[in-house]
Protein backbone atom coordinates (compact mmCIF):
# COMPACT_ATOMS: atom_id res chain seq x y z
CA UNK A 1 0.00 0.00 0.00
CA UNK A 2 2.96 2.49 0.92
CA UNK A 3 5.12 1.06 -2.02
CA UNK A 4 1.84 2.32 -4.23
CA UNK A 5 0.97 5.58 -2.90
CA UNK A 6 4.93 6.81 -3.14
CA UNK A 7 4.41 5.41 -7.21
CA UNK A 8 1.09 7.70 -6.86
CA UNK A 9 2.88 10.57 -5.50
CA UNK A 10 5.65 10.42 -8.32
CA UNK A 11 3.27 9.90 -11.30
CA UNK A 12 1.40 13.23 -9.82
CA UNK A 13 4.95 15.39 -9.37
CA UNK A 14 6.56 14.54 -12.76
CA UNK A 15 3.50 15.07 -14.52
CA UNK A 16 2.74 18.27 -13.41
CA UNK A 17 4.64 20.86 -15.90
CA UNK A 18 6.79 20.21 -18.92
CA UNK A 19 10.67 20.10 -17.86
CA UNK A 20 12.85 22.86 -18.86
CA UNK A 21 13.34 23.45 -22.57
CA UNK A 22 16.54 25.70 -22.32
CA UNK A 23 18.48 25.10 -25.56
CA UNK A 24 21.51 26.81 -23.65
CA UNK A 25 22.46 24.61 -19.99
CA UNK A 26 23.07 26.99 -16.95
CA UNK A 27 25.85 27.79 -15.26
CA UNK A 28 25.50 26.05 -12.36
CA UNK A 29 22.53 23.32 -10.70
CA UNK A 30 20.92 25.28 -8.47
CA UNK A 31 20.32 23.53 -5.32
CA UNK A 32 17.50 24.63 -2.62
CA UNK A 33 18.63 23.81 0.70
CA UNK A 34 16.05 22.48 3.00
CA UNK A 35 16.05 21.45 6.67
CA UNK A 36 13.83 19.14 8.76
CA UNK A 37 14.05 17.39 11.83
CA UNK A 38 12.77 13.87 10.58
CA UNK A 39 14.66 11.31 9.78
CA UNK A 40 15.71 10.51 5.88
CA UNK A 41 13.93 7.04 5.75
CA UNK A 42 10.88 8.58 7.72
CA UNK A 43 7.23 9.05 6.08
CA UNK A 44 7.97 12.33 5.79
CA UNK A 45 11.87 11.52 4.48
CA UNK A 46 10.60 9.14 1.56
CA UNK A 47 7.65 11.69 0.62
CA UNK A 48 10.68 14.26 0.28
CA UNK A 49 13.02 12.23 -1.89
CA UNK A 50 10.29 11.35 -4.42
CA UNK A 51 9.98 15.27 -4.59
CA UNK A 52 13.69 15.48 -5.15
CA UNK A 53 13.60 13.28 -7.72
CA UNK A 54 10.53 15.00 -9.04
CA UNK A 55 12.41 17.85 -9.77
CA UNK A 56 15.16 16.71 -11.44
CA UNK A 57 13.15 15.38 -14.00
CA UNK A 58 11.38 18.22 -14.54
CA UNK A 59 14.80 20.40 -14.92
CA UNK A 60 16.64 17.57 -16.86
CA UNK A 61 18.81 19.28 -19.72
CA UNK A 62 18.10 18.40 -22.98
CA UNK A 63 20.37 16.57 -25.38
CA UNK A 64 22.43 15.21 -22.67
CA UNK A 65 23.50 18.35 -21.50
CA UNK A 66 25.54 19.29 -17.95
CA UNK A 67 26.08 22.21 -16.17
CA UNK A 68 29.30 23.21 -15.23
CA UNK A 69 29.18 21.39 -11.92
CA UNK A 70 28.43 18.53 -13.32
CA UNK A 71 24.46 17.97 -13.55
CA UNK A 72 22.78 17.05 -15.73
CA UNK A 73 19.54 19.01 -14.36
CA UNK A 74 19.04 22.58 -13.51
CA UNK A 75 17.16 22.59 -10.39
CA UNK A 76 17.70 20.17 -7.11
CA UNK A 77 17.07 20.04 -3.31
CA UNK A 78 19.62 19.43 -0.88
CA UNK A 79 17.81 18.04 2.61
CA UNK A 80 19.42 18.74 5.75
CA UNK A 81 17.50 15.23 8.14
CA UNK A 82 17.82 14.41 11.78
CA UNK A 83 17.90 18.05 12.94
CA UNK A 84 21.49 18.53 11.14
CA UNK A 85 20.94 22.39 10.94
CA UNK A 86 19.28 22.49 13.98
CA UNK A 87 16.42 22.95 16.10
CA UNK A 88 13.35 24.40 14.17
CA UNK A 89 14.32 27.78 15.49
CA UNK A 90 17.42 27.72 14.20
CA UNK A 91 16.71 26.81 11.15
CA UNK A 92 14.06 29.38 11.03
CA UNK A 93 16.66 31.92 11.93
CA UNK A 94 19.01 30.26 9.00
CA UNK A 95 16.29 30.88 6.50
CA UNK A 96 16.28 34.51 7.68
CA UNK A 97 20.18 34.86 7.35
CA UNK A 98 19.85 32.70 4.09
CA UNK A 99 21.75 29.92 5.17
CA UNK A 100 19.10 28.02 4.54
CA UNK A 101 16.24 27.95 1.47
CA UNK A 102 13.46 26.29 3.18
CA UNK A 103 12.35 23.81 6.06
CA UNK A 104 9.79 21.45 6.56
CA UNK A 105 8.93 22.79 9.71
CA UNK A 106 5.87 21.90 12.82
CA UNK A 107 3.69 24.37 14.25
CA UNK A 108 6.63 25.23 16.91
CA UNK A 109 8.60 26.47 13.95
CA UNK A 110 5.90 28.34 12.25
CA UNK A 111 5.35 30.12 15.31
CA UNK A 112 8.71 31.70 14.73
CA UNK A 113 7.62 32.89 11.21
CA UNK A 114 3.74 33.84 12.73
CA UNK A 115 2.93 32.92 15.75
CA UNK A 116 -0.92 32.59 15.60
CA UNK A 117 -0.71 29.77 13.30
CA UNK A 118 0.34 27.98 16.68
CA UNK A 119 -3.35 28.50 17.99
CA UNK A 120 -4.36 25.29 15.84
CA UNK A 121 -2.05 23.30 18.47
CA UNK A 122 -3.91 24.77 21.56
CA UNK A 123 -5.01 21.71 23.81
CA UNK A 124 -8.03 20.25 23.81
CA UNK A 125 -9.85 21.72 21.00
CA UNK A 126 -9.28 19.03 18.34
CA UNK A 127 -9.46 15.03 18.82
CA UNK A 128 -9.79 14.20 15.12
CA UNK A 129 -8.30 15.56 11.54
CA UNK A 130 -12.67 16.41 10.11
CA UNK A 131 -12.66 19.25 13.17
CA UNK A 132 -8.69 20.39 12.41
CA UNK A 133 -9.63 20.64 8.45
CA UNK A 134 -12.32 22.51 9.16
CA UNK A 135 -10.76 25.29 11.56
CA UNK A 136 -7.65 25.44 9.17
CA UNK A 137 -9.30 25.78 5.84
CA UNK A 138 -11.58 28.79 7.32
CA UNK A 139 -7.55 30.34 8.92
CA UNK A 140 -4.91 29.20 6.32
CA UNK A 141 -5.97 32.11 3.76
CA UNK A 142 -4.70 34.60 6.91
CA UNK A 143 -2.15 32.45 7.84
CA UNK A 144 -0.46 32.35 4.39
CA UNK A 145 -0.37 35.73 3.87
CA UNK A 146 1.30 36.53 7.11
CA UNK A 147 3.87 34.09 6.18
CA UNK A 148 4.21 35.67 2.77
CA UNK A 149 4.25 39.01 4.52
CA UNK A 150 7.11 37.58 6.59
CA UNK A 151 9.04 36.94 3.77
CA UNK A 152 8.38 33.11 3.54
CA UNK A 153 5.96 30.97 0.96
CA UNK A 154 4.09 28.46 2.17
CA UNK A 155 3.95 25.61 -0.09
CA UNK A 156 2.44 23.28 1.43
CA UNK A 157 0.42 22.42 4.57
CA UNK A 158 0.88 18.90 6.29
CA UNK A 159 0.53 17.06 9.67
CA UNK A 160 2.67 15.47 12.64
CA UNK A 161 0.03 13.00 14.15
CA UNK A 162 -2.95 13.21 16.95
CA UNK A 163 -1.21 14.01 20.31
CA UNK A 164 -0.93 11.49 23.28
CA UNK A 165 0.50 11.22 26.77
CA UNK A 166 3.01 8.50 26.92
CA UNK A 167 5.41 7.89 30.71
CA UNK A 168 7.54 5.73 32.00
CA UNK A 169 6.41 3.31 34.69
CA UNK A 170 2.96 4.90 35.74
CA UNK A 171 0.37 5.95 33.79
CA UNK A 172 -1.16 9.27 33.58
CA UNK A 173 -4.92 9.65 34.13
CA UNK A 174 -5.62 12.91 35.00
CA UNK A 175 -3.92 16.29 35.50
CA UNK A 176 -2.91 15.18 39.26
CA UNK A 177 -1.37 12.41 37.83
CA UNK A 178 1.70 14.91 36.52
CA UNK A 179 2.68 16.41 39.83
CA UNK A 180 5.91 15.87 40.75
CA UNK A 181 6.70 13.99 37.00
CA UNK A 182 9.18 15.07 34.70
CA UNK A 183 7.42 16.02 31.42
CA UNK A 184 9.26 16.99 28.23
CA UNK A 185 8.66 20.85 27.32
CA UNK A 186 10.04 21.69 23.76
CA UNK A 187 12.07 24.93 24.37
CA UNK A 188 10.66 26.59 21.96
CA UNK A 189 6.44 25.66 22.19
CA UNK A 190 5.12 28.84 24.27
CA UNK A 191 1.76 26.39 24.76
CA UNK A 192 2.89 23.70 26.82
CA UNK A 193 4.68 25.04 30.09
CA UNK A 194 1.51 26.58 30.80
CA UNK A 195 -0.57 23.69 31.01
CA UNK A 196 1.72 22.87 33.58
CA UNK A 197 1.52 25.97 35.56
CA UNK A 198 -2.16 25.09 35.35
CA UNK A 199 -2.22 22.35 36.91
CA UNK A 200 0.58 23.04 39.34
CA UNK A 201 3.36 21.07 40.68
CA UNK A 202 5.37 20.15 38.12
CA UNK A 203 8.51 20.89 36.78
CA UNK A 204 9.06 20.63 32.95
CA UNK A 205 12.23 19.70 31.27
CA UNK A 206 12.56 22.42 28.41
CA UNK A 207 14.38 20.47 25.18
CA UNK A 208 15.03 20.94 21.95
CA UNK A 209 13.94 17.84 19.97
CA UNK A 210 17.54 16.44 19.48
CA UNK A 211 17.85 16.41 22.94
CA UNK A 212 15.01 14.64 24.05
CA UNK A 213 16.42 10.88 23.69
CA UNK A 214 19.49 11.37 25.70
CA UNK A 215 17.16 12.48 28.91
CA UNK A 216 14.92 9.89 27.93
CA UNK A 217 17.85 7.54 28.62
CA UNK A 218 18.83 9.10 31.67
CA UNK A 219 15.61 9.08 32.94
CA UNK A 220 15.79 13.04 33.16
CA UNK A 221 12.68 12.54 31.56
CA UNK A 222 9.93 10.59 31.90
CA UNK A 223 6.76 12.10 30.58
CA UNK A 224 6.57 13.10 26.35
CA UNK A 225 3.10 13.98 24.72
CA UNK A 226 3.35 13.57 21.17
CA UNK A 227 2.20 11.91 18.21
CA UNK A 228 2.47 8.34 18.40
CA UNK A 229 4.72 8.34 14.69
CA UNK A 230 6.64 11.10 15.49
CA UNK A 231 8.08 9.02 19.40
CA UNK A 232 8.63 6.07 16.77
CA UNK A 233 10.73 8.06 14.64
CA UNK A 234 12.95 9.46 16.60
CA UNK A 235 12.94 6.34 19.32
CA UNK A 236 11.36 8.24 22.05
CA UNK A 237 8.62 5.44 22.17
CA UNK A 238 10.95 2.29 22.74
CA UNK A 239 12.15 4.38 25.98
CA UNK A 240 8.07 4.63 27.53
CA UNK A 241 6.17 2.04 28.36
CA UNK A 242 2.57 3.70 28.98
CA UNK A 243 0.27 5.48 26.36
CA UNK A 244 -2.75 7.69 27.40
CA UNK A 245 -5.61 6.86 23.95
CA UNK A 246 -6.87 10.05 24.56
CA UNK A 247 -6.13 12.94 21.87
CA UNK A 248 -5.11 16.18 23.86
CA UNK A 249 -4.42 18.36 20.42
CA UNK A 250 -2.81 18.01 16.77
CA UNK A 251 0.43 18.25 15.97
CA UNK A 252 0.85 20.00 12.67
CA UNK A 253 3.18 21.15 10.41
CA UNK A 254 4.34 22.80 7.02
CA UNK A 255 6.46 22.79 4.42
CA UNK A 256 8.56 26.58 4.15
CA UNK A 257 10.49 28.12 1.75
CA UNK A 258 12.49 31.77 1.62
CA UNK A 259 10.58 34.31 -0.64
CA UNK A 260 14.44 35.87 -1.66
CA UNK A 261 15.45 32.41 -2.73
CA UNK A 262 11.92 31.41 -4.82
CA UNK A 263 12.38 34.85 -6.19
CA UNK A 264 16.12 34.24 -7.52
CA UNK A 265 14.95 31.32 -9.67
CA UNK A 266 13.97 31.53 -13.81
CA UNK A 267 10.44 31.69 -13.58
CA UNK A 268 9.95 27.86 -15.01
CA UNK A 269 11.84 26.61 -12.15
CA UNK A 270 10.49 28.25 -9.16
CA UNK A 271 6.75 26.96 -11.14
CA UNK A 272 8.14 23.67 -10.65
CA UNK A 273 9.35 23.85 -7.51
CA UNK A 274 5.96 25.27 -6.32
CA UNK A 275 3.77 23.16 -7.88
CA UNK A 276 5.75 19.77 -7.14
CA UNK A 277 6.04 21.20 -3.58
CA UNK A 278 2.30 21.24 -3.01
CA UNK A 279 1.83 17.79 -4.42
CA UNK A 280 4.46 16.66 -1.62
CA UNK A 281 2.55 18.35 0.75
CA UNK A 282 -0.79 16.87 0.46
CA UNK A 283 0.79 13.81 -0.35
CA UNK A 284 2.07 13.97 3.06
CA UNK A 285 -0.97 14.90 4.78
CA UNK A 286 -3.12 11.51 3.77
CA UNK A 287 0.22 9.36 4.33
CA UNK A 288 1.49 10.85 7.78
CA UNK A 289 -2.52 10.39 9.24
CA UNK A 290 -2.59 6.76 8.00
CA UNK A 291 0.52 5.76 9.04
CA UNK A 292 0.31 7.89 12.80
CA UNK A 293 -2.80 5.82 13.31
CA UNK A 294 -0.92 2.62 12.42
CA UNK A 295 2.02 3.35 14.79
CA UNK A 296 -0.80 4.32 17.55
CA UNK A 297 -1.67 0.65 16.83
CA UNK A 298 1.45 -0.61 17.11
CA UNK A 299 2.40 1.47 20.43
CA UNK A 300 -1.08 0.02 21.81
CA UNK A 301 0.41 -3.09 21.76
CA UNK A 302 3.88 -2.95 23.22
CA UNK A 303 2.84 -0.10 25.71
CA UNK A 304 0.23 -0.72 28.75
CA UNK A 305 -2.87 1.18 27.27
CA UNK A 306 -5.17 2.82 28.87
CA UNK A 307 -8.16 5.25 28.81
CA UNK A 308 -9.38 8.46 31.49
CA UNK A 309 -12.84 8.14 32.63
CA UNK A 310 -15.41 11.17 31.97
CA UNK A 311 -14.43 12.37 35.14
CA UNK A 312 -10.32 12.36 34.52
CA UNK A 313 -11.59 13.80 31.04
CA UNK A 314 -13.84 16.46 32.77
CA UNK A 315 -10.71 17.94 34.63
CA UNK A 316 -8.16 17.81 31.86
CA UNK A 317 -11.14 19.73 29.81
CA UNK A 318 -11.12 22.21 32.39
CA UNK A 319 -7.36 22.66 32.64
CA UNK A 320 -7.17 22.71 29.12
CA UNK A 321 -10.08 25.62 28.96
CA UNK A 322 -7.97 27.55 31.46
CA UNK A 323 -4.54 27.46 29.13
CA UNK A 324 -6.53 29.01 26.46
CA UNK A 325 -7.38 31.23 28.62
CA UNK A 326 -4.25 32.35 29.69
CA UNK A 327 -3.04 32.33 26.22
CA UNK A 328 -5.23 34.75 25.15
CA UNK A 329 -4.23 37.09 27.13
CA UNK A 330 -0.50 37.77 25.10
CA UNK A 331 0.23 35.18 23.53
CA UNK A 332 -2.00 35.14 21.21
CA UNK A 333 -4.64 37.66 19.72
CA UNK A 334 -8.11 37.10 21.89
CA UNK A 335 -10.50 36.94 19.15
CA UNK A 336 -8.47 34.69 16.75
CA UNK A 337 -8.52 32.16 20.18
CA UNK A 338 -12.34 32.33 20.38
CA UNK A 339 -12.64 31.86 16.21
CA UNK A 340 -10.88 28.66 16.85
CA UNK A 341 -12.67 27.89 19.86
CA UNK A 342 -15.97 27.80 18.01
CA UNK A 343 -14.34 26.00 14.94
CA UNK A 344 -13.85 23.28 17.04
CA UNK A 345 -17.14 23.10 18.05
Amino acid sequence: MIRKLIVGVATALTALVPAAASAEAPARTESIKIGSLAPGESPWGQVFKVWQKAVRERTKLPDGQKTANGKSYALDITFFWNGQQGDEAAMVAKMKSGQLDGAAITGVGLAQIHRPILVLQMPGLFDSWAKLDRARDALKSEFEKAVGDAGFALVGWGDVGLAHSMSKGFPVYSPADMKGKKPYVWRDDPITPTVFQVIGGVTPVLLGVPEVLPQLNSGTVNVVTAPALAAEQLQWASRLDHINTQVVGVGIGALVLTSKKLDSLPGDQKAILLETGAVAGKALTARIRNEDAQAMNRLKSKMTAYESNQAQRDEWAKVFKEVRSRLAKGTFPADLVKRVEDLAK
